[in-house]
C-alpha cells in the first residue's frame, strides 16, 4: 500500500487508525494535524498539500467539493468516502487495504471512491 491517508475530524476512529498503522499504513488524523474545527475545503487542501488521500464519512460535502475542484481545474490527492456507522472496523480495514492495493497513490489523484464499492 503506497497511499498515505489523512482522516478528517468527522471520521477519526482510533481503532481503525490503530489497525491501519499496525499494517504499516501512514495515517494522519485531523487531531494530530491540529486541523480540528476547520471547514471541509481546508481539510481537502491540507490533505492535498500533504500528498495524502482524504478519508471521510462526510460524503455529501466532499462529493460537492470534489466536483468544485474538478470544475476549477484544481488537483487533489483523492477522496475516499465511507458510511459513518454502517460497518465495523474489520470490513472497513479490509476494504481500505483492498482499495489501496489496487489503486496507487498517483492514480488516486482527483479521484472520488466510495468504500462500499470495495466489498469483500
Amino acid at each position: 500500500m503506497t497511499a498515505r491517508i489523512y482522516i478528517d475530524e468527522d471520521s477519526m476512529d482510533r481503532v481503525l487508525v490503530a489497525a491501519l498503522r499496525a499494517r504499516g499504513v501512514d495515517v494522519l488524523t485531523a487531531l494530530e494535524a491540529d486541523m480540528i474545527e476547520r471547514d471541509d475545503a481546508e481539510h481537502l487542501a491540507f490533505a492535498t498539500s500533504s500528498k495524502r488521500v482524504l478519508l471521510t464519512c462526510n460524503t455529501g460535502d466532499f462529493c460537492q467539493l470534489h466536483q468544485d475542484w474538478l470544475t476549477a481545474e484544481e488537483v487533489h490527492s483523492g477522496i475516499v468516502c465511507m458510511q459513518q456507522q454502517a460497518q465495523s472496523t474489520g470490513p472497513r480495514l479490509r476494504r481500505l487495504l483492498r482499495l489501496f492495493s489496487t489503486i496507487g497513490a498517483e492514480e488516486m489523484q482527483n479521484r472520488l471512491e466510495f468504500l462500499n464499492n470495495w466489498s469483500e
